[in-house]
C-alpha cells in the first residue's frame, strides 16, 4: 500500500498517517520544525488531494493518496478549476449533549450525561470527526470524510486535552524535533529517531539523553537538527549532540472552542480547563512560524505603542495563520507579561479554528439567486458589464462610460430603472397611512402630482428614500430605492396593521418594468414613440409609448429632462428595443449604473446607504426642507425635535478638489483631514466632464463649531462648496 507524495509513491503500514509514513520515507512535510502530531502546529501541513493546508497528522494513510507539499516561498497553488470536485453535503444533528474529543474525560463526560438520560453525540478527530468552529445556538459545526455535521445542541461539552507547548528558539526551523508526545507514537508506531536528545519532560518509553539547563539553540546541518545547546544557571553552554530532539516544555490547554462558546452553554472538562504552562519570555526566534512573526517583531510594535493581546496580534499578524494561535498564544502572553507586569487572556477566537474549503464552508447553505430585470438579455446582448447591487443584476456600464455620459447631457440617453421599488396603497386611510408615515404633508400633493419624500425610523434617522405620486384621493403609488424596497415593504404593511387602518399595499416591483428616458433630446425621442403631451415636471401621467402602455413620470435624477416610463414587464424587451430604434439620429444610447452615479453626484443627490450612515438626520444630510415639523405627527417626529436641540456635530457637505489633474478622483471611503486632524470621510467621487473638476460628497465634522472651509484629501486640497454641482437652477431638469 502506497500513497503518492510529489509524484512518488511510498509506502505505509496500516494505521498510518500520511504525516507518520512520510517521516518513514525520511520525507518532512514542510522541510523543518517541531512536529507535535497532534494537529496543534503548522509544520505537517502539505495539499492532500487537491486540498492545500492539510494536516498531515491527523489524515489517515490510503491507497492512492495524492500528497503535494508547498512551496517553500509561497503559498500553495489555487485548486484546478478543471478537476470536477464532488458536492460537499451538510448533515444535521439535534441532541442535548455534544461532547467534543474522546479522550479520558470526553468518554467520562458522555457517560455522565447518557446516565442522566440524555441524547449525546460525540465527535473525535481519530473518528475523522474535526469540530471546526462553535455558533450561536449552539450550533457545533464539524469537518468529517463523509460531508460536514451541523449538530444543534442544548449543551456543548469540550474535551480537547491540552497542546504541547512548540520551542522558540534558534534553529526551530530544523527537521528532526519533536515534541514529547510525538516522540513517543512514532517510537510506537516503530520508527527509529537515532540518537535522541530530551529538554524538559522526556518522552515516556523512549531510549533518549535528558539534557540539563534552559534550552538556548539547536544546531543543524543540511536543515536537520544535530545537536541541542543548552546555558546552566552560571551562563555556560552545553551541546548535545543528536540526530532527534525532543521537547517537553509544559501544555497549554486548547480551548479554542471553549473561548468561541463564550456565553453559550458551552462547558470544558479536562486538560481543556487546566491552568497553562507559560513558557520563559523568548529572547529571540520565530514565535508564529504560520505568520513568520519573530521576536524581534513584537519587540518592533511593543515600541510603537501596541501593549494589549488584540492590538498586537492585529500589528504583527500573529495568530491569524493556520494554527489559529496554537503555537504563539502562550508566547504572546509570557511577551507581554515581561514587558507589561500584567498577565492578558489569549485573544478572542473566532470559527473557524481549521482551514475548510469553500465546498464546506458552502455546505447546507443555499445562495438566494440575484434577481435579474426583464432586460438582463438585452444588456447582455449590447455588450454590458454586469455587477450586483441592491439585490439585482444590473449593467454598471456599456464599454465606454463617457460616451453614455455625454449622451445624457447632450443628446438622450435610456437606462433599466425596473429595479426600483413599487407600490400601490390604496384604501379609506390610506392618506392617514402615508401621513403617518412620512415627514411631508401628503394631503397637500394633487391629483396626478408627485412628491420627493424621506423615510424614517422611530429615531429620526433616514433609511430610505423615493417618490409620492398621488393617483386618486384614495390611491397613492409609491417608489423607493432598489436595495431598501423589500426592508420598505415591510415597514409600511408592519405600520398599517399595527394602527389597524383600512388600507390595500400592492407591491409591484417584479410586476412593472420601468426604464428611465433622460437627456436634452428626451422630449423628441418621445414625440417619435408617440407621446406628443409629456406630463410638467413631477407630474404622471398614464399613456402608450413604443405601443407600450406605460404610466410616466416626470422626474430626474440625473439633473436631465427626464421621464421614467412604468409598463408592464412581459412588455419591457419591445419598449427597451423600440425606444433605441426610434432615437436613431438623436444619438440614443443606453447607459448603466456607473454612470448614472456621476450625473447624480454633479447635481448632489444622495444614495441611502452609500451617503448616509446609520445616524443621519435629515439635518445632518441638509434635508431640513424634506420635513414638515408643523405636521402633529409622523414617525421619527420627537425625535427630530428632540435631535435639533443639539449642537450639530457633522453634516454631509459638497466639496471640490483644487488643482487636480483632470480624470482624478479621491477613492471613497477615503479619510478627510483638518489641519492635521481627523475630519471626515469621502461618501461619493466623481471627474465631472462638464464642470472640468473633481466634485464630491462627504460627512464633514464641525471645527470648533463650524464647518471648514479647506480640507486635505489624499495629501490634496478640498474645498466646501454649496450643492449642487451641477445647473444650480435646476432649469435643465425642469425644462
Amino acid at each position: 500500500m502506497r500513497v503518492i507524495v510529489d509524484q512518488k509513491p511510498i509506502p505505509f503500514a496500516p494505521g498510518d498517517s500520511v504525516l507518520v509514513a512520510m517521516l518513514r520515507a525520511g520525507e518532512h512535510p514542510t522541510g523543518g520544525g517541531c512536529l507535535c502530531l497532534g494537529g496543534d502546529c503548522p509544520n505537517c501541513l502539505a495539499t492532500v488531494d487537491g486540498v492545500s493546508y492539510v494536516r498531515t497528522c491527523q489524515v489517515a494513510a490510503k491507497p492512492g493518496l495524492v500528497v503535494e507539499r508547498h512551496p517553500a516561498d509561497d503559498y500553495p497553488p489555487l485548486p484546478d478549476d478543471s478537476k470536477h470536485r464532488a458536492e460537499v453535503h451538510a448533515h444535521n444533528h439535534h441532541c442535548d449533549v455534544v461532547v467534543i474529543g474522546q479522550g479520558e474525560s470526553g468518554r467520562a463526560a458522555a457517560a455522565e450525561a447518557e446516565a442522566a438520560g440524555r441524547q449525546v453525540l460525540t465527535l473525535d478527530v481519530a473518528n475523522g470527526q474535526e469540530a471546526i468552529g462553535i455558533y450561536s445556538g449552539p450550533l457545533v459545526v464539524a469537518r468529517t470524510d463523509a460531508g460536514m455535521l451541523h449538530i444543534h445542541a442544548e449543551e456543548v461539552v469540550v474535551a480537547t486535552g491540552a497542546a504541547e507547548i512548540q520551542p522558540v528558539v534558534p534553529g526551530s526551523e530544523l527537521a528532526g524535533l519533536l515534541t514529547s508526545r510525538a516522540a513517543e507514537q512514532l517510537a510506537a508506531a516503530g520508527l527509529d529517531l537515532g540518537r535522541v536528545v530530551a529538554v524538559g519532560t522526556p518522552p515516556a518509553g523512549v531510549d533518549c539523553e535528558v539534557a540539563s539547563g534552559e534550552l538556548l539553540r539547536f544546531e543543524g546541518e543540511g536543515g536537520r537538527v544535530t545537536a541541542v545547546i543548552t546555558q546552566a544557571l552560571d551562563g555556560s553552554e552545553k551541546r548535545y549532540p543528536c540526530e532527534t530532539a525532543v521537547v517537553g516544555l509544559g501544555l497549554y490547554p486548547r480551548d479554542a472552542l471553549t473561548r468561541m462558546g463564550h456565553q453559550l452553554p458551552v462547558r470544558a472538562v479536562g486538560d481543556a480547563t487546566r491552568e497553562a504552562d507559560l513558557p520563559t519570555c523568548p529572547n529571540e526566534g520565530i514565535i508564529c512560524p504560520c505568520s513568520g512573526v519573530s521576536v524581534a517583531d513584537l519587540e518592533r510594535v511593543w515600541g510603537q505603542g501596541f501593549h494589549e493581546m488584540e492590538l498586537v496580534k492585529r500589528a504583527t499578524l500573529a495568530g491569524t495563520g493556520t494554527c489559529q494561535g496554537g503555537v504563539c498564544t502562550p508566547y504572546l502572553r509570557s511577551f507581554l507579561l515581561a514587558k507589561g507586569k500584567t498577565l492578558q487572556p489569549a485573544f478572542t477566537a473566532r470559527p473557524v479554528n481549521r482551514q475548510l474549503t469553500l465546498g464546506e464552508i458552502g455546505a447546507g447553505a443555499h445562495h438566494h439567486p440575484t434577481a435579474r430585470t426583464a432586460l438582463d438579455g438585452e444588456h447582455r446582448r449590447l455588450g454590458a458589464k454586469m455587477e450586483r447591487s441592491g439585490g439585482w443584476w444590473r449593467p454598471w456600464n456599456y464599454g465606454d462610460v463617457w460616451a453614455e455620459y455625454w449622451a445624457v447631457r447632450e443628446a438622450v440617453s435610456i437606462m433599466d430603472v425596473s429595479t426600483l421599488g413599487k407600490m400601490i396603497v390604496s384604501g379609506p386611510d390610506a392618506l392617514e397611512l402615508l401621513e403617518r408615515l412620512y415627514p411631508t404633508k401628503v394631503s397637500t400633493i394633487k391629483n396626478g402630482r408627485s412628491r420627493y419624500v424621506l423615510l424614517l425610523d422611530e429615531r429620526g434617522y433616514v433609511f430610505d428614500d423615493g417618490m409620492i405620486c398621488k393617483d386618486s384621493d384614495t390611491q397613492y403609488t409609491l417608489t423607493f430605492t432598489s436595495g431598501g424596497s423589500s426592508h420598505a415593504e415591510m415597514w409600511v404593511r408592519d405600520w398599517a396593521e399595527s394602527w389597524g387602518l383600512d388600507v390595500r399595499i400592492l407591491l409591484q416591483t417584479q410586476r412593472l418594468g420601468a426604464i428611465n428616458v433622460t437627456g436634452p433630446l428626451a422630449n423628441e425621442l418621445l414625440a417619435r414613440a408617440g407621446l406628443d403631451n409629456p406630463p410638467a415636471y413631477l407630474g404622471h401621467m398614464e399613456a402608450t409609448v413604443a405601443g407600450v402602455p406605460c404610466r410616466i413620470y416626470r422626474l430626474s435624477f440625473t439633473g436631465e429632462l427626464s421621464y421614467e416610463l412604468h409598463h408592464p414587464a412581459e412588455q419591457s424587451v419591445t419598449l427597451w428595443r423600440g425606444l433605441l430604434e426610434r432615437g436613431q439620429g438623436l444619438g440614443i444610447r443606453p447607459h448603466g449604473l456607473e454612470t448614472l452615479l456621476k450625473l447624480r453626484l454633479e447635481k448632489g443627490h444622495i444614495i441611502v446607504g452609500q451617503d448616509t450612515d446609520m445616524d443621519s438626520t435629515p439635518r445632518r444630510l441638509h434635508h431640513e426642507w424634506a420635513i414638515k415639523l408643523d405636521k402633529p405627527a409622523f414617525i421619527g417626529r420627537q425625535a427630530v425635535l428632540r435631535t435639533n436641540k443639539i449642537a450639530l456635530d457633522k453634516q454631509l457637505v459638497g466639496m471640490e478638489m483644487v488643482g487636480q489633474p483632470a480624470g482624478y478622483a479621491p477613492l471613497e471611503g477615503g479619510v478627510i483631514w483638518h489641519q492635521g486632524n481627523y475630519a471626515g470621510i469621502v461618501t461619493s467621487a466623481t471627474y465631472s466632464p462638464v464642470l472640468g473638476k473633481t466634485v464630491l460628497l462627504g460627512w464633514l465634522y464641525l471645527q470648533n463649531g463650524e464647518l471648514p472651509t479647506e480640507v486635505e484629501i489624499e495629501g490634496r486640497t478640498a474645498r466646501r462648496v454649496e450643492l449642487p454641482f451641477y445647473d444650480k437652477e435646476a432649469s435643465r431638469a425642469r425644462a
